[in-house]
């Protein structure tokens, strides 16, 4: 029988799976939509974990039409950053989750930004630890305070008080000292309703007997420590030496590398995750792919892809943003966009726009290597961009490093691979 590996990934609008086997083949896949979350006032986001408990039950039961989960050796589940719930001691929601953009939390926010460190990823609204601090004090008898992924890993292996270190990392946890932190106690944080946190990719537990019995898993069949989506997609592009870096090309630009060192700066927005013993290190720019559209139509664009000449650049060093701000690698919320001069030529127009992009790319890489990583010497390009072949050409040209393309991602492909790794080693 062959060993066989399962990936799930929660991501914001739905619940995907991947079944893989040794050699890395995909034997199987599923997907299924979830509902918006619910909006409310101030900021509120939230979400019913049954939904995700559907949307679980609904993609293994799928699967299990296709594949003898008996086969199945380890699984993993990923889920959105931030994303936390408080739940009884048998595991049951006490309350909606409040979702990872929610951000509603802004007495607490204030509070751990007066005690908290500067570049901790537990400041703003949005994090994990603002949330969590909400949802403790308005629920006093939750036994525990989950993320996603946790929750969810928890209805297949009958635990609730486990997590991996990227989904702790915005509720505060520090993977260097591989602890929660001491400035804790100044905010009244009960540790003890916390979860304890594991590297992604650790085994955690076997199977618990419900699962078992409905969709046919062996009891040896292991739950693998996951991760956030957006690593999981990282993970699904191969990439895992120090140096290897993914450039995200989308409506905005953002890169992530592995390096042996982590940085944080809350000033630029850069945060490192502990990932298979190195750190990932990534940031986020508002320069992209949506300013493109304030000047060319798609149709445009796919016509004059042909006529690029990436061997010549056009010597314009634009800095394309759609709005105003910048954070990364600059940090001026008052930055307007740098287009000009635009030459009448709209083939060199757009060239140079696509140059301009490239450049902003560098400009990112050489922030971080200035903040002590090294720059990098292979960058995998992800999203819409990946399409773009002249794309990578002149990127290639301007960043002066081995470029590649790839235009598909897959979360639940990089939690299989997790799974696998946690096995196998590799």
């Amino acid at each position: 029988m062959t060993d066989l590996y399962l990936g799930i990934d929660f991501g914001t609008s739905g619940c995907r799976a991947v079944i893989i086997d040794d050699a890395c083949r995909v034997q199987a896949s599923i997907k299924t939509s979830l509902p918006a979350p619910e909006k409310s006032a101030a900021g509120r986001i939230q979400q019913d974990p049954a939904h995700w408990l559907s949307a679980l039950q609904k993609v293994l039961d799928a699967l299990g039409k296709q594949i003898d989960f008996s086969q199945i050796r380890a699984l993993s589940i990923d889920g959105t950053s931030g994303t936390v719930l408080v739940v009884d001691e048998k595991g049951n929601p006490l309350a909606p989750a409040l979702m990872y953009n929610d951000s509603s939390c802004l007495d607490e926010a204030t509070r751990i930004k007066s005690i908290a460190p500067k570049d901790s990823p537990a400041n703003g609204a949005s994090s994990g630890l603002a949330k969590a601090m909400y949802l403790l004090n308005e629920f006093p008898h939750a036994h525990h305070l989950v993320h996603q992924a946790d929750w969810l890993a928890g209805q297949l292996h009958g635990h609730f008080n486990l997590s991996d270190e990227n989904n702790a990392l915005k509720t505060g946890y520090e993977p260097d000292q591989e602890s929660w932190p001491l400035w804790f106690n100044e905010l009244d944080i009960n540790i003890n309703k916390l979860p304890k946190v594991f590297a992604a990719g650790t085994g955690l537990e076997n199977i618990a007997s419900p699962a078992i019995q409905r969709f046919g898993f062996s009891p040896t069949c292991r739950v693998v420590a996951g991760t956030t989506d957006s690593i999981a997609a990282f993970i699904s592009t191969g990439a895992s030496h120090p140096g290897e870096a993914v450039s995200s090309l989308g409506s905005t630009l953002a890169i992530k590398m592995l390096s042996e060192q982590a940085i944080y700066s809350s000033e630029y927005g850069i945060y490192s995750h502990k990932l298979f013993g190195q750190w990932l290190v990534g940031g986020a720019s508002n320069c992209g792919g949506k300013v493109f559209l304030n000047w060319f139509t798609e149709q445009e664009m796919r016509e004059l892809e042909d006529r690029l000449d990436p061997a010549r650049l056009t010597g314009l060093h634009y800095y394309p943003l759609a709005t105003k701000g910048e954070r990364f690698p600059r940090n001026d919320p008052q930055m307007q966009a740098l287009i000009e001069p635009i030459p009448e030529d709209r083939v060199e127009f757009f060239q140079a726009l696509l140059e301009g992009v490239a450049y902003v790319e560098k400009e990112a890489y050489e922030k971080l290597a200035g903040l002590g990583v090294s720059y990098p010497n292979r960058v995998i390009t992800v999203g819409g961009g990946a399409k773009n072949e002249a794309w990578r050409k002149i990127r290639q040209a301007i960043l002066g490093v081995q470029v590649e393309n790839q235009q598909e991602t897959d979360a639940a492909l990089g939690c299989a691979l997790l799974a696998k790794r946690s096995v196998t080693g590799s």
